[in-house]
């Protein structure tokens, strides 16, 4: 069953008012992040995409992402809880809730303003080209899990 379209005007509305309602106290169900990293963590999917602060993957790894990775991460399959992330993903300092909060929620809306035609074909520093469905399938699959990890 397709996922949600993150790049849908309701559905990023949707995103947007489920981060509205964390709060810097807000609790995981599982994992070790609190809030604040929770939403730099996810900042990270998007700094990839319109930012030039994460080094690419070297060829080899790029090969090894492509066949390993990729397909866990572009499907419709949500992630377990608990799942193994990239080095680059893992925030382990402090962060400040509401500069990562606002800075996720631009992230959403530029995405979406973009509209999914423009991530047709669009190349992942990690993936190469991705399909818009492949985009949406990343963006959304990885929001939700975090957000649902937060209760929200």
């Amino acid at each position: 069953m397709p996922l949600p379209d993150i790049f849908s005007a309701s559905e990023s509305e949707m995103m947007i008012k489920r981060i509205n309602n964390l709060s810097p106290e807000t609790q995981a169900q599982w994992g070790k992040m609190n809030v604040a990293q929770m939403l730099a963590h996810c900042n990270v999917t998007y700094e990839m995409v319109y930012e030039t602060i994460h080094p690419k993957p070297g060829a080899l790894m790029k090969f090894i992402l492509k066949m390993m990775v990729k397909n866990k991460v572009v499907n419709e399959a949500s992630y377990p809880k608990n799942n193994q992330t990239a080095p680059q993903f893992i925030i382990k300092d402090a962060r400040e809730f509401e500069n990562e909060k606002q800075r996720l929620i631009a992230y959403i809306s530029k995405t979406q303003q973009l509209s999914g035609a423009h991530f047709d074909g669009l190349e992942s520093i990690s993936f190469g080209k991705l399909t818009t469905t492949e985009w949406n399938n990343m963006f959304y699959k990885h929001l939700n899990h975090h957000l649902t990890q937060f209760g929200v």
